[in-house]
């Protein structure tokens, strides 16, 4: 008898050992098969038509560092409009939303209700000023009062002149300037597994209440991997957080 569990575990596992069978040359037929698709493979994703402008590059950290690949998205975006004085709509970029563990960039992705549920705040270390957890997604609408968790990726004194920085360099604030957010279903998928390894219910369950309480704009990708080559072969730069 098949479970929904048994279903995700197979499906997941089937694209884990998929691709190091491929990797280590197990089946040269598979390798010329996916010779053959090759073609198919690289065509645009859909996502990729969100990615607006002409100066477009691609973000990829699957660690969250505490925010501070966002401040990059924001000093990209930033810098051409008021040094080169790019026109609005110019100008867009990618984050990208993968890992796993308490470094991994995926809790970034869900909303406030998901962060309460499974303790994300705990989980990445992400907490307020004093210490404690918080309720929400710290880095989706984040305030000037959220300035020390940058201070504390830098290991600085607290720098004020940073404290602007913070609510511009919110997933929303960044949506809004034309920063296109993905995940990765490989990469999530195995950090259900990992939740699931950690008492957060069973697998199939965790999947399902996440992907309801995804962030408004944000794209699930088959495989960070393929997302990235794709995104280069349509021409967006990249760069490595």
């Amino acid at each position: 008898m098949s479970t929904p569990q048994n279903s995700h575990r197979r499906s997941f596992l089937g694209r884990v050992f998929g691709a190091a069978a491929a990797a280590s040359g197990l089946s040269i037929a598979g390798a010329r098969d996916a010779e053959a698709q090759a073609p198919a493979a690289s065509a645009a994703a859909p996502w990729l038509k969100e990615v607006k402008g002409t100066h477009r590059c691609l973000f990829d950290f699957p660690q969250h560092k505490n925010g501070f690949p966002q401040l990059h998205i924001l000093n990209y975006i930033n810098t051409y409009k008021e040094a080169f004085k790019a026109a609005p709509g110019t100008v867009g970029a990618v984050g990208t939303f993968y890992g796993m563990g308490p470094q991994s960039s995926i809790p970034l992705a869900f909303n406030d209700a998901a962060w309460q549920k499974y303790g994300l705040s705990e989980y990445t270390g992400l907490k307020d000023a004093s210490g404690k957890a918080y309720t929400r997604n710290p880095l989706y609408r984040p305030t000037k009062d959220d300035l020390h968790l940058l201070m504390q990726f830098l290991q600085t004194p607290t720098i004020p002149a940073l404290a602007d920085a913070m609510p511009a360099l919110g997933i929303e604030s960044l949506q809004k300037m034309g920063t296109k957010f993905i995940i990765c279903n490989n990469a999530y998928q195995g950090w259900c597994f990992e939740l699931e390894a950690r008492g957060k219910g069973k697998m199939a369950d965790i999947d399902k209440d996440l992907r309801a309480n995804l962030l408004p704009g944000v794209t699930f990708v088959p495989a960070m991997v393929i997302a990235i080559e794709q995104a280069q072969a349509a021409g967006i730069r990249y760069n490595r957080q």
